[in-house]
């Protein structure tokens, strides 16, 4: 993208703001772990395979996550990187593997500039990364490659890297180069900077050692790589320069290339070689599409969006963080800011930065980084805040539910406590929740059948309410569009289908795909849809 903009402030040109995507079990949260390692941010990995207290790891803080062991609400994290040259700020933001989840990671995405995608050097790519992939495609997201792991046994390095083109159908380009492979891995080649780094399994939290040499025929190498190792090492490579294009840092940002590092972020290795690749190759802070006009991060009026809202982070204090990623400008603690959908202005005295589960105050941030804003409920995901302007950011879909079922609360006399957690819910876009026109109780509708779970352990939980879900004669739900004349007709005499969601529009529920088909048919000015745009 060749454009004659001017360079970034500063402040904002040092900011990466990424997510990590992968399947399950990749091993994600051990590479945020890492991250936050060499960042600086904690002293020690806590060992996410470790016993008891000790495997809580820092980025995964709900309650079923701990007993879980998975990751099920994207967390962000902000925390300085030193490397030879600069410092820059990282906002990581990592999402859920789970594809019960895959909505949260959806929306997350809107709010970054780039991907780190975790690949299983046993597996390859799995079917949730090709979802999560597919998502990065659409909005064009540059991708760089991580392929953990590598201690274990796995598979042939080209094999994984023809994978990755194939599945994916992007160019990808190795940034270093594992050698040995399973119990014989010692380490790898820093293809882009001509390094020896040799991996340490006694210490896993120590940096990898790094020797410097001059390319594939130092005879230094020989003191470090046994003979056979440094034979294949030097075959593959010449095949690699043969069959794999150059790193071209314009066809990474434009999404179409990726490089590839190969280490194991359990023992620490490789990991700060990607960091490094992130702060030299990754994306400054980005446009972000709105209407009526698009948001240039060096514009000096501060704007930004809400990608998230998460419920009850402190259970003491029944609050509720909205994250939001600043689009533009330099924010200062106790900004007024406009509420663009309500049009109020809104005074934030206390926003938060996160360093995992630690919060801190966040006096200011700029363009690129990810604030949390506490509030009672007047954020919700898709909200644009700005100095004035009334800007919407566009681009953060809500997507209809693939499983609906009625709830009802253990105690009959609880009901209105439960459809003021149900709201709550609805609002963080944890689940969809439709009130029906006849009759009572609601039906609540989520992408995975693991999200009913995760919704009845923490309705328990944080509103001391058991609930029971029950099975609902619909299948699934979809928008009513279409002008109001001919809204009111259809909504009159197909009332036993019609609900609302918690924004108040009108949702048509189906049994089967014969009433869509029905709809289709007999009202032509009517359209439904599975997704609506999340802004009001």
């Amino acid at each position: 993208m060749l454009d004659n903009r001017p360079d970034l402030p500063p402040e904002i040109a040092r900011r990466r703001t990424f997510a990590i995507i992968s399947h399950p079990d990749a091993g994600k949260t051990t590479l945020t772990e890492k991250f936050l390692l060499f960042g600086g941010a904690i002293q020690m990995a806590g060992q996410v395979r470790a016993k008891g207290e000790a495997r809580r790891t820092r980025s995964d803080f709900m309650a079923m996550e701990k007993d879980r062991g998975i990751s099920v609400s994207a967390s962000a994290m902000s925390f300085d990187f030193t490397n030879k040259h600069n410092t820059f700020r990282f906002n990581l933001v990592d999402t859920p593997g789970h594809s019960d989840f895959s909505e949260d990671t959806y929306r997350t995405l809107t709010a970054v500039d780039a991907a780190i995608m975790v690949i299983d050097g046993a597996k390859g790519v799995e079917s949730q990364t090709q979802k999560l992939f597919e998502v990065c495609r659409m909005r064009d997201l540059p991708i760089l490659t991580f392929c953990n792991k590598m201690d274990r046994e796995s598979r042939d390095t080209f094999e994984i890297i023809d994978e990755i083109q194939e599945n994916l159908a992007i160019d990808v380009t190795p940034a270093s180069w594992p050698i040995g492979v399973g119990r014989d891995f010692i380490g790898c080649y820093d293809i882009l900077r001509d390094r020896l780094e040799l991996m340490d399994r006694a210490d896993r939290n120590k940096v990898a050692e790094s020797v410097e040499i001059n390319g594939l025929d130092d005879p230094k190498l020989a003191e470090y790589v046994p003979e056979d190792q440094l034979n294949t090492l030097r075959e593959e490579l010449e095949m690699a320069r043969e069959l794999l294009p150059p790193l071209d840092p314009a066809a990474m940002l434009e999404g179409s290339l990726t490089p590839i590092w190969f280490g194991s972020a359990i023992n620490s290795f490789g990991v700060k070689e990607l960091m490094d690749g992130i702060a030299t190759y990754g994306p400054q802070p980005q446009i972000q599409s709105a209407e009526p006009r698009q948001i240039l991060p060096e514009e000096t009026k501060v704007s930004g969006f809400v990608f998230k809202v998460q419920a009850n982070m402190d259970p003491k204090h029944r609050d509720r963080v909205a994250f939001v990623r600043m689009a533009s400008g330099h924010f200062k603690r106790g900004m007024k800011l406009t509420h663009v959908r309500t049009k109020k202005p809104m005074a934030i005295s206390n926003p938060v930065m996160f360093l995992a589960s630690d919060r801190e105050l966040a006096e200011e941030a700029w363009a690129g980084d990810i604030m949390g804003i506490p509030n009672h409920g007047q954020l919700r995901i898709g909200d644009t805040l700005t100095e004035g302007e009334a800007l919407r950011v566009t681009g953060i879909p809500s997507f209809a539910p693939e499983l609906l079922q009625g709830v009802r609360a253990g105690d009959p006399l609880k009901s209105k406590h439960l459809e003021k957690a149900l709201m709550q819910f609805a609002e963080e876009g944890a689940a969809k929740v439709f009130k029906p026109s006849i009759g009572s109780g609601f039906i609540v509708g989520v992408v995975g059948a693991l999200q009913f779970e995760v919704l009845a352990s923490r309705i328990e939980l944080e509103y001391g309410l058991p609930v029971r879900f029950e099975a609902s004669q619909f299948t699934s739900a979809r928008w009513v569009n279409g002008a109001q004349q001919a809204i009111d007709k259809f909504v009159e005499s197909n009332k036993q289908h019609i609900s609302y969601d918690h924004d108040g529009d009108i949702v048509y529920l189906t049994r089967l795909q014969w009433d869509i088909d029905r709809v289709a048919r007999d009202y032509p000015d009517v359209t439904l849809t599975a997704t609506k745009e999340m802004m009001v």
